[in-house]
């Protein structure tokens, strides 16, 4: 089931998935207004009467604004609407198969700019980061009905969209190197594999998680030795790692080790705090 704004792209994507062999019925009108929701639900309930999957793609960082102080509240209100709003719209109204049959899955769609900032962009970057925090939160909620709720956040990606012309403004296409590790800007197929493992049994241990999905960045979770070994640089800590327990210690990194001692759920957090904290000139 796809719905699109714009019935000649939607017609498009129904052919291409009707030539890999699937099936897809489009439901065309735009997805921010009630009435498109109500149609979308009328149609899952006569074709399939029943909802396994959910993916909220819909999002655009436009219109905007180059200034916040210049951006008016009713840019703000279409924002809100292409970003946050229908999210909340359409997992509501999706919501009751899955409670019925105990089980789904919903993947939402972010941006890694939620997270690392954008300037010109703040506005769709809040949004963003609420989809995010939505995500979160209602995997907690829905975990005991079976239900198992995540988010992607891809980067820079070339699209029909946001096609790498329009991103590169004029610049130089070598400067890529400096803004992306890969040196290319994503494609559609980078963020649709991610997706589809996770609409998959596979990760049924990760509810709640916010996968950053790009060809040029791939970040594990915060605060883990992989996401330092992903910078570049692999910061082991362990038993015996000389930077962690073993490691001078001020009363705010004592604090720290004691709390997660604690609470072993958090310790391996804790150690790798106190360990930024007492060798910040080493800090990766």
């Amino acid at each position: 089931m796809l719905v699109d704004v714009d019935a000649d792209a939607a017609a498009a994507t129904a052919s291409d998935i009707g030539a890999a062999g699937g099936l897809c019925t489009s439901v065309i009108g735009d997805i921010t207004d009630d009435a498109t929701v109500t149609a979308l639900a009328d149609e899952i309930e006569r074709a399939h009467g029943r909802v396994d999957v959910l993916v909220n793609n819909v999002g655009d960082f436009r219109p905007a604004k180059s200034f916040f102080a210049k951006s008016p509240p009713e840019q703000w209100q279409r924002l809100h609407e292409l970003n946050l709003w229908h999210v909340f719209t359409v997992t509501r109204a999706l919501l009751p198969w899955m409670l019925e049959q105990q089980s789904g899955c919903i993947v939402n769609v972010s941006t890694v700019e939620a997270y690392r900032g954008i300037p010109g962009n703040a506005v769709y970057s809040a949004y963003n980061a609420g989809v995010s925090a939505f995500t979160k939160s209602l995997a907690v909620e829905l975990g005991p009905s079976g239900i198992r709720v995540n988010a992607i956040a891809p980067d820079l990606a070339d699209t029909e969209q946001t096609p790498a012309e329009l991103m590169l403004a004029g610049r130089d296409p070598a400067l890529l190197r400096s803004w992306l590790p890969a040196g290319r800007f994503g494609t559609p197929e980078d963020f649709s594999g991610v997706v589809t493992f996770l609409a998959s049994p596979k990760p049924r241990s990760s509810p709640g998680t916010r996968f950053p999905s790009t060809a040029a960045r791939s970040r594990p979770p915060a605060g883990t030795a992989g996401q330092r070994a992903a910078a570049g640089r692999t910061c082991r800590i362990g038993p015996d790692d000389d930077r962690g327990r073993g490691s001078p210690r001020d009363p705010r990194a004592e604090l720290l080790l004691r709390r997660g001692s604690e609470d072993p759920l958090h310790e391996n957090r804790a150690r790798v705090r106190l360990w930024a904290m007492t060798h910040p000139d080493r800090a990766c």
